[in-house]
């Protein structure tokens, strides 16, 4: 029997300029974009997918650019993801660090975490990235122009922070089927689905934990994979049951989803595998570009004019 929880989907933060973000990840991390639409929510910001040549899950890093709508920065703690975590090849991090400081991307080295090098990076809008030399088979993007032996694999895991990690843990390991798989001072590691890259979420723990704000610069959720729409609909029953606020099934197209706070104030989404980025583009012209969603094709004339120009190779 598969358990509830396949892996990572994608994470989602709110960023500041559109260009700049599109730089970042497509110039910087050589990421593809796979896919330029609107946030379904607001359809006068884009929302941006990046990820591996067709977006798969596991691999997908999306934004909210939100400069110049009156959204102030955010304060990173309690009840956020706070670092988002890529795979890199392990001998690559010294290639890495070299492309990002000829690029003046600000980067430190952190101390190795439970048996893995790290390389820590700030994005335009402040989000906090990590780089983890990691042992991931995955197949990178290969026309970002960097070699495999280098290219980003995919999510390695995020990162949450809480101020108390029990009635975290209670949901995560009783609902979602995540393990338990290594811990350290202030830290517990646990996987769904295996332990390796794209499987696995740390539960930051500290009572003295300032609660985040969200705004520009802060990660607005962590999305896993589940299997199927049955599946999806099972579990958030079994939310219901256990006393969560859990939102209604909501088709983004791409993906089903459904959102609700988990004890210490993440907000999770549990979205579906299929049908995936190229139900509408084919995999050579993913991303080039704007798709809509077909209730919002009747304003596109409207909406288009409304989008910051952007520009990406």
């Amino acid at each position: 029997m598969a358990p509830p929880v396949l892996g990572l989907h994608h994470v989602t933060a709110t960023v500041d300029d559109a260009q700049a973000d599109l730089d970042f990840c497509v110039e910087t991390l050589a990421l593809r974009l796979v896919k330029k639409t609107v946030n379904f929510d607001n359809h006068h910001v884009y929302h941006f997918y990046y990820g591996n040549e067709i977006g798969t899950p596991g691999t997908i890093w999306t934004t909210f650019p939100y400069k110049g709508r009156g959204v102030p920065v955010g304060t990173k703690g309690a009840g956020q993801v706070v670092v988002t975590s890529f795979s890199v090849p392990s001998a690559s991090l010294g290639f890495w660090k070299t492309r990002l400081r000829e690029r003046g991307v600000p980067l430190r080295d952190v101390e190795p975490r439970f048996g893995e090098d790290i390389v820590e990076v700030r994005d335009p809008s402040g989000l906090m990235f990590e780089l983890v030399g990691a042992n991931d088979s995955r197949q990178p993007w290969s026309g970002g122009g960097i070699g495999d032996e280098s290219a980003v694999r995919g999510l390695h895991s995020v990162t949450i922070a809480v101020r108390s990690p029990q009635e975290t843990l209670a949901l995560m390991k009783g609902l979602l089927g995540f393990e338990i798989v290594d811990e350290t001072d202030g830290r517990i590691r646990v996987a769904a689905n295996g332990s390796g890259p794209g499987h696995t979420i740390d539960v930051l723990h500290d009572p003295d934990l300032p609660h985040g704000v969200n705004g520009l610069g802060t990660v607005h959720h962590v999305a896993m994979a589940v299997a199927d729409a049955d599946e999806q609909l099972r579990l958030r029953a079994e939310l219901i049951r256990y006393g969560a606020r859990v939102t209604e099934v909501r088709d983004r197209c791409y993906f089903q989803s459904i959102y609700f706070r988990e004890p210490g104030g993440v907000l999770f989404e549990l979205a579906t595998v299929q049908p995936g980025f190229t139900v509408d583009e084919d995999v050579s012209s993913l991303g080039r570009s704007l798709k809509l969603p077909p209730w919002e094709e009747p304003y596109r004339a409207e909406i288009e004019p409304g989008l910051a120009p952007v520009t990406c190779r």
